[in-house]
């Protein structure tokens, strides 16, 4: 049987709440992979949010396609990975954009928190959007198979 989930199962498995792992290239060394926050719903674009100035916002702006891996931690392991072209790079709005986030991953409260902390000591042109279409998808779901878990 196989453990590949259906269009519908992948596309809710990756709108939901998770940190997810960003692989982009690194030119004279292997993929630079980290984790990042990001958004998405079911037939749309992936959103991420990064400064301009870190490493990862400096590779973005060089490369053209990116990656992006998401899984479930506990039995039964699930994960979906998805690559693709980068649309867009632009200046991010706090509220359009990084509140939003924030609050997808801390709630209102800590969201506030972490906006406030985070955009204190930052140019209003630091935070960039990055916004790429899915184009490639891999995915698993280990429930699938008669395992006993």
């Amino acid at each position: 049987m196989s453990t590949a989930m259906s269009r519908d199962e992948r596309e809710a498995f990756l709108a939901d709440v998770r940190v997810g792992v960003v692989s982009f290239t690194d030119e004279g060394h292997g993929p630079l992979m980290v984790p990042i926050w990001y958004a998405y719903e079911p037939g749309g674009e992936v959103h991420l949010v990064t400064d301009r100035s870190s490493r990862k916002g400096r590779l973005l702006e060089k490369g053209r396609r990116i990656s992006l891996c998401v899984q479930s931690e506990a039995p039964p392991y699930m994960y979906v990975s998805v690559e693709g072209p980068i649309l867009d790079i632009e200046s991010s709005d706090v509220e359009r954009d990084e509140r939003p986030m924030a609050y997808r991953y801390l709630g209102q409260k800590g969201g506030d928190r972490y906006i406030e902390s985070s955009t204190l000591d930052r140019a209003a042109d630091e935070a960039i959007l990055i916004r790429m279409r899915p184009e490639r998808w891999l995915s698993a779901d280990y429930s699938k198979e008669d395992i006993g878990i």
